[in-house]
């Protein structure tokens, strides 16, 4: 077995899309695009208030976990990480917020940073960028779903 068999034997082999949790923020199951070509993972994000909590900031937000689904809103709170300017697909420079959040995907569980901006207009309300998924995953372009199907809108009910 070569060097490179035996490290890809320890990564996880997911598609373009994959259904993920993010438990920290009360998310049970979002679909989220598995983007290589983003540097930084990316969530949609709504309403977004900074305040602070026993002097750590913290952001409240809003966002709609289902696509084609706004009538599905979950408010969540994390600690503010971060700010930076994230050059989206278009050549936009914005300023946008980070978090640090746990990810589940399968059975793994790790910590990713995610930055928030509002995806109203794009399909996916979450995208994976290839920082989160470093020394973890391998993605076949050709596949989807291969670590959970669901029907989501039951995790929410």
């Amino acid at each position: 077995m070569s060097k490179k068999q035996s490290v890809n034997s320890t990564l996880l082999t997911i598609g373009w899309r994959e259904w993920v949790a993010l438990p920290d923020l009360g998310i049970p199951a979002i679909k989220s695009k598995i983007d290589t070509g983003a540097k930084t993972s990316a969530l949609h994000a709504f309403n977004i208030e900074r305040y602070k909590k026993q002097s750590t900031e913290y952001l409240r937000f809003h966002l709609h976990p289902l696509q084609n689904n706004n009538d599905l809103t979950v408010v969540c709170h994390s600690p503010l990480l971060d700010q930076r300017y994230v050059t989206d697909s278009g050549g936009h420079k914005e300023l946008r917020y980070v978090i640090q959040t746990t990810l589940v995907l399968n059975q793994n569980q790790w910590l990713i940073e995610m930055t928030l901006t509002n995806r109203d207009t794009m399909r996916f309300k979450m995208l994976l960028g290839r920082t989160a998924m470093h020394g973890r995953l391998i993605v076949d372009p050709n596949a989807s779903f291969l670590t959970r199907k669901c029907k989501a809108i039951d995790y929410y009910q």
